[in-house]
């Protein structure tokens, strides 16, 4: 007579379950994770403005100095046909607006005899408010051989000014400002 009594399932068949089933646990935490991260980023689309130095070896060589990263903004790839002398950061955050710097500008026509500038980093900021109304702001470096902008959306802080100016104060040499006549 046999002593043993079946009191369930073979061992074999429980140790089976439990790795299918740690396994599928395993997959469910995988595809959450990669669900959670962060969604690849687009290209940055930079409309074409005037830039008659943007090709100078000067923009050249700030846009090889440039960082990859800015406070909470990292470099992104600008969309073809993206213009010269242009470069643009993303918020690590989704959905946010992109920095967006442009190298060889025009004197901005609002940078006249007396208009205020801003040192950060000993580069001499100009800057522009949004037209629209909006808190969207504009930069301009204009204590360089070229004249460098660097757009900003609201509530960006200090950080992105202060590495710009790092990189354009490392590639460019300074020059005295050259302001418009007051007209």
């Amino acid at each position: 007579m046999n002593s043993q009594t079946d009191d369930g399932p073979p061992r074999v068949a429980l140790i089976a379950a439990l790795v299918i089933a740690v396994g599928a646990v395993i997959v469910v935490l995988v595809v959450a994770a990669m669900l959670q991260r962060s969604p690849t980023m687009e290209p940055v689309a930079i409309t074409e403005v005037p830039a008659p130095a943007a090709d100078s070896a000067d923009c050249r060589a700030l846009i090889d100095a440039l960082p990859d990263q800015l406070g909470d903004y990292r470099r992104a790839a600008v969309r073809n046909p993206a213009p010269a002398g242009a470069a643009a950061w993303q918020p690590e955050e989704p959905g946010g607006e992109a920095l967006i710097l442009r190298c060889g500008l025009d004197r901005p026509s609002e940078f006249v005899v007396g208009a205020p500038v801003q040192v950060v980093d000993a580069v001499q900021w100009f800057q522009i408010q949004d037209e629209a109304g909006g808190d969207r702001s504009t930069w301009f470096a204009v204590d360089r051989p070229v004249y460098v902008a660097l757009t900003l959306p609201p509530g960006t802080g200090p950080a992105p000014i202060q590495g710009i100016s790092s990189a354009i104060a490392a590639a460019l040499p300074s020059r005295p400002v050259d302001p418009g006549p007051v007209g």
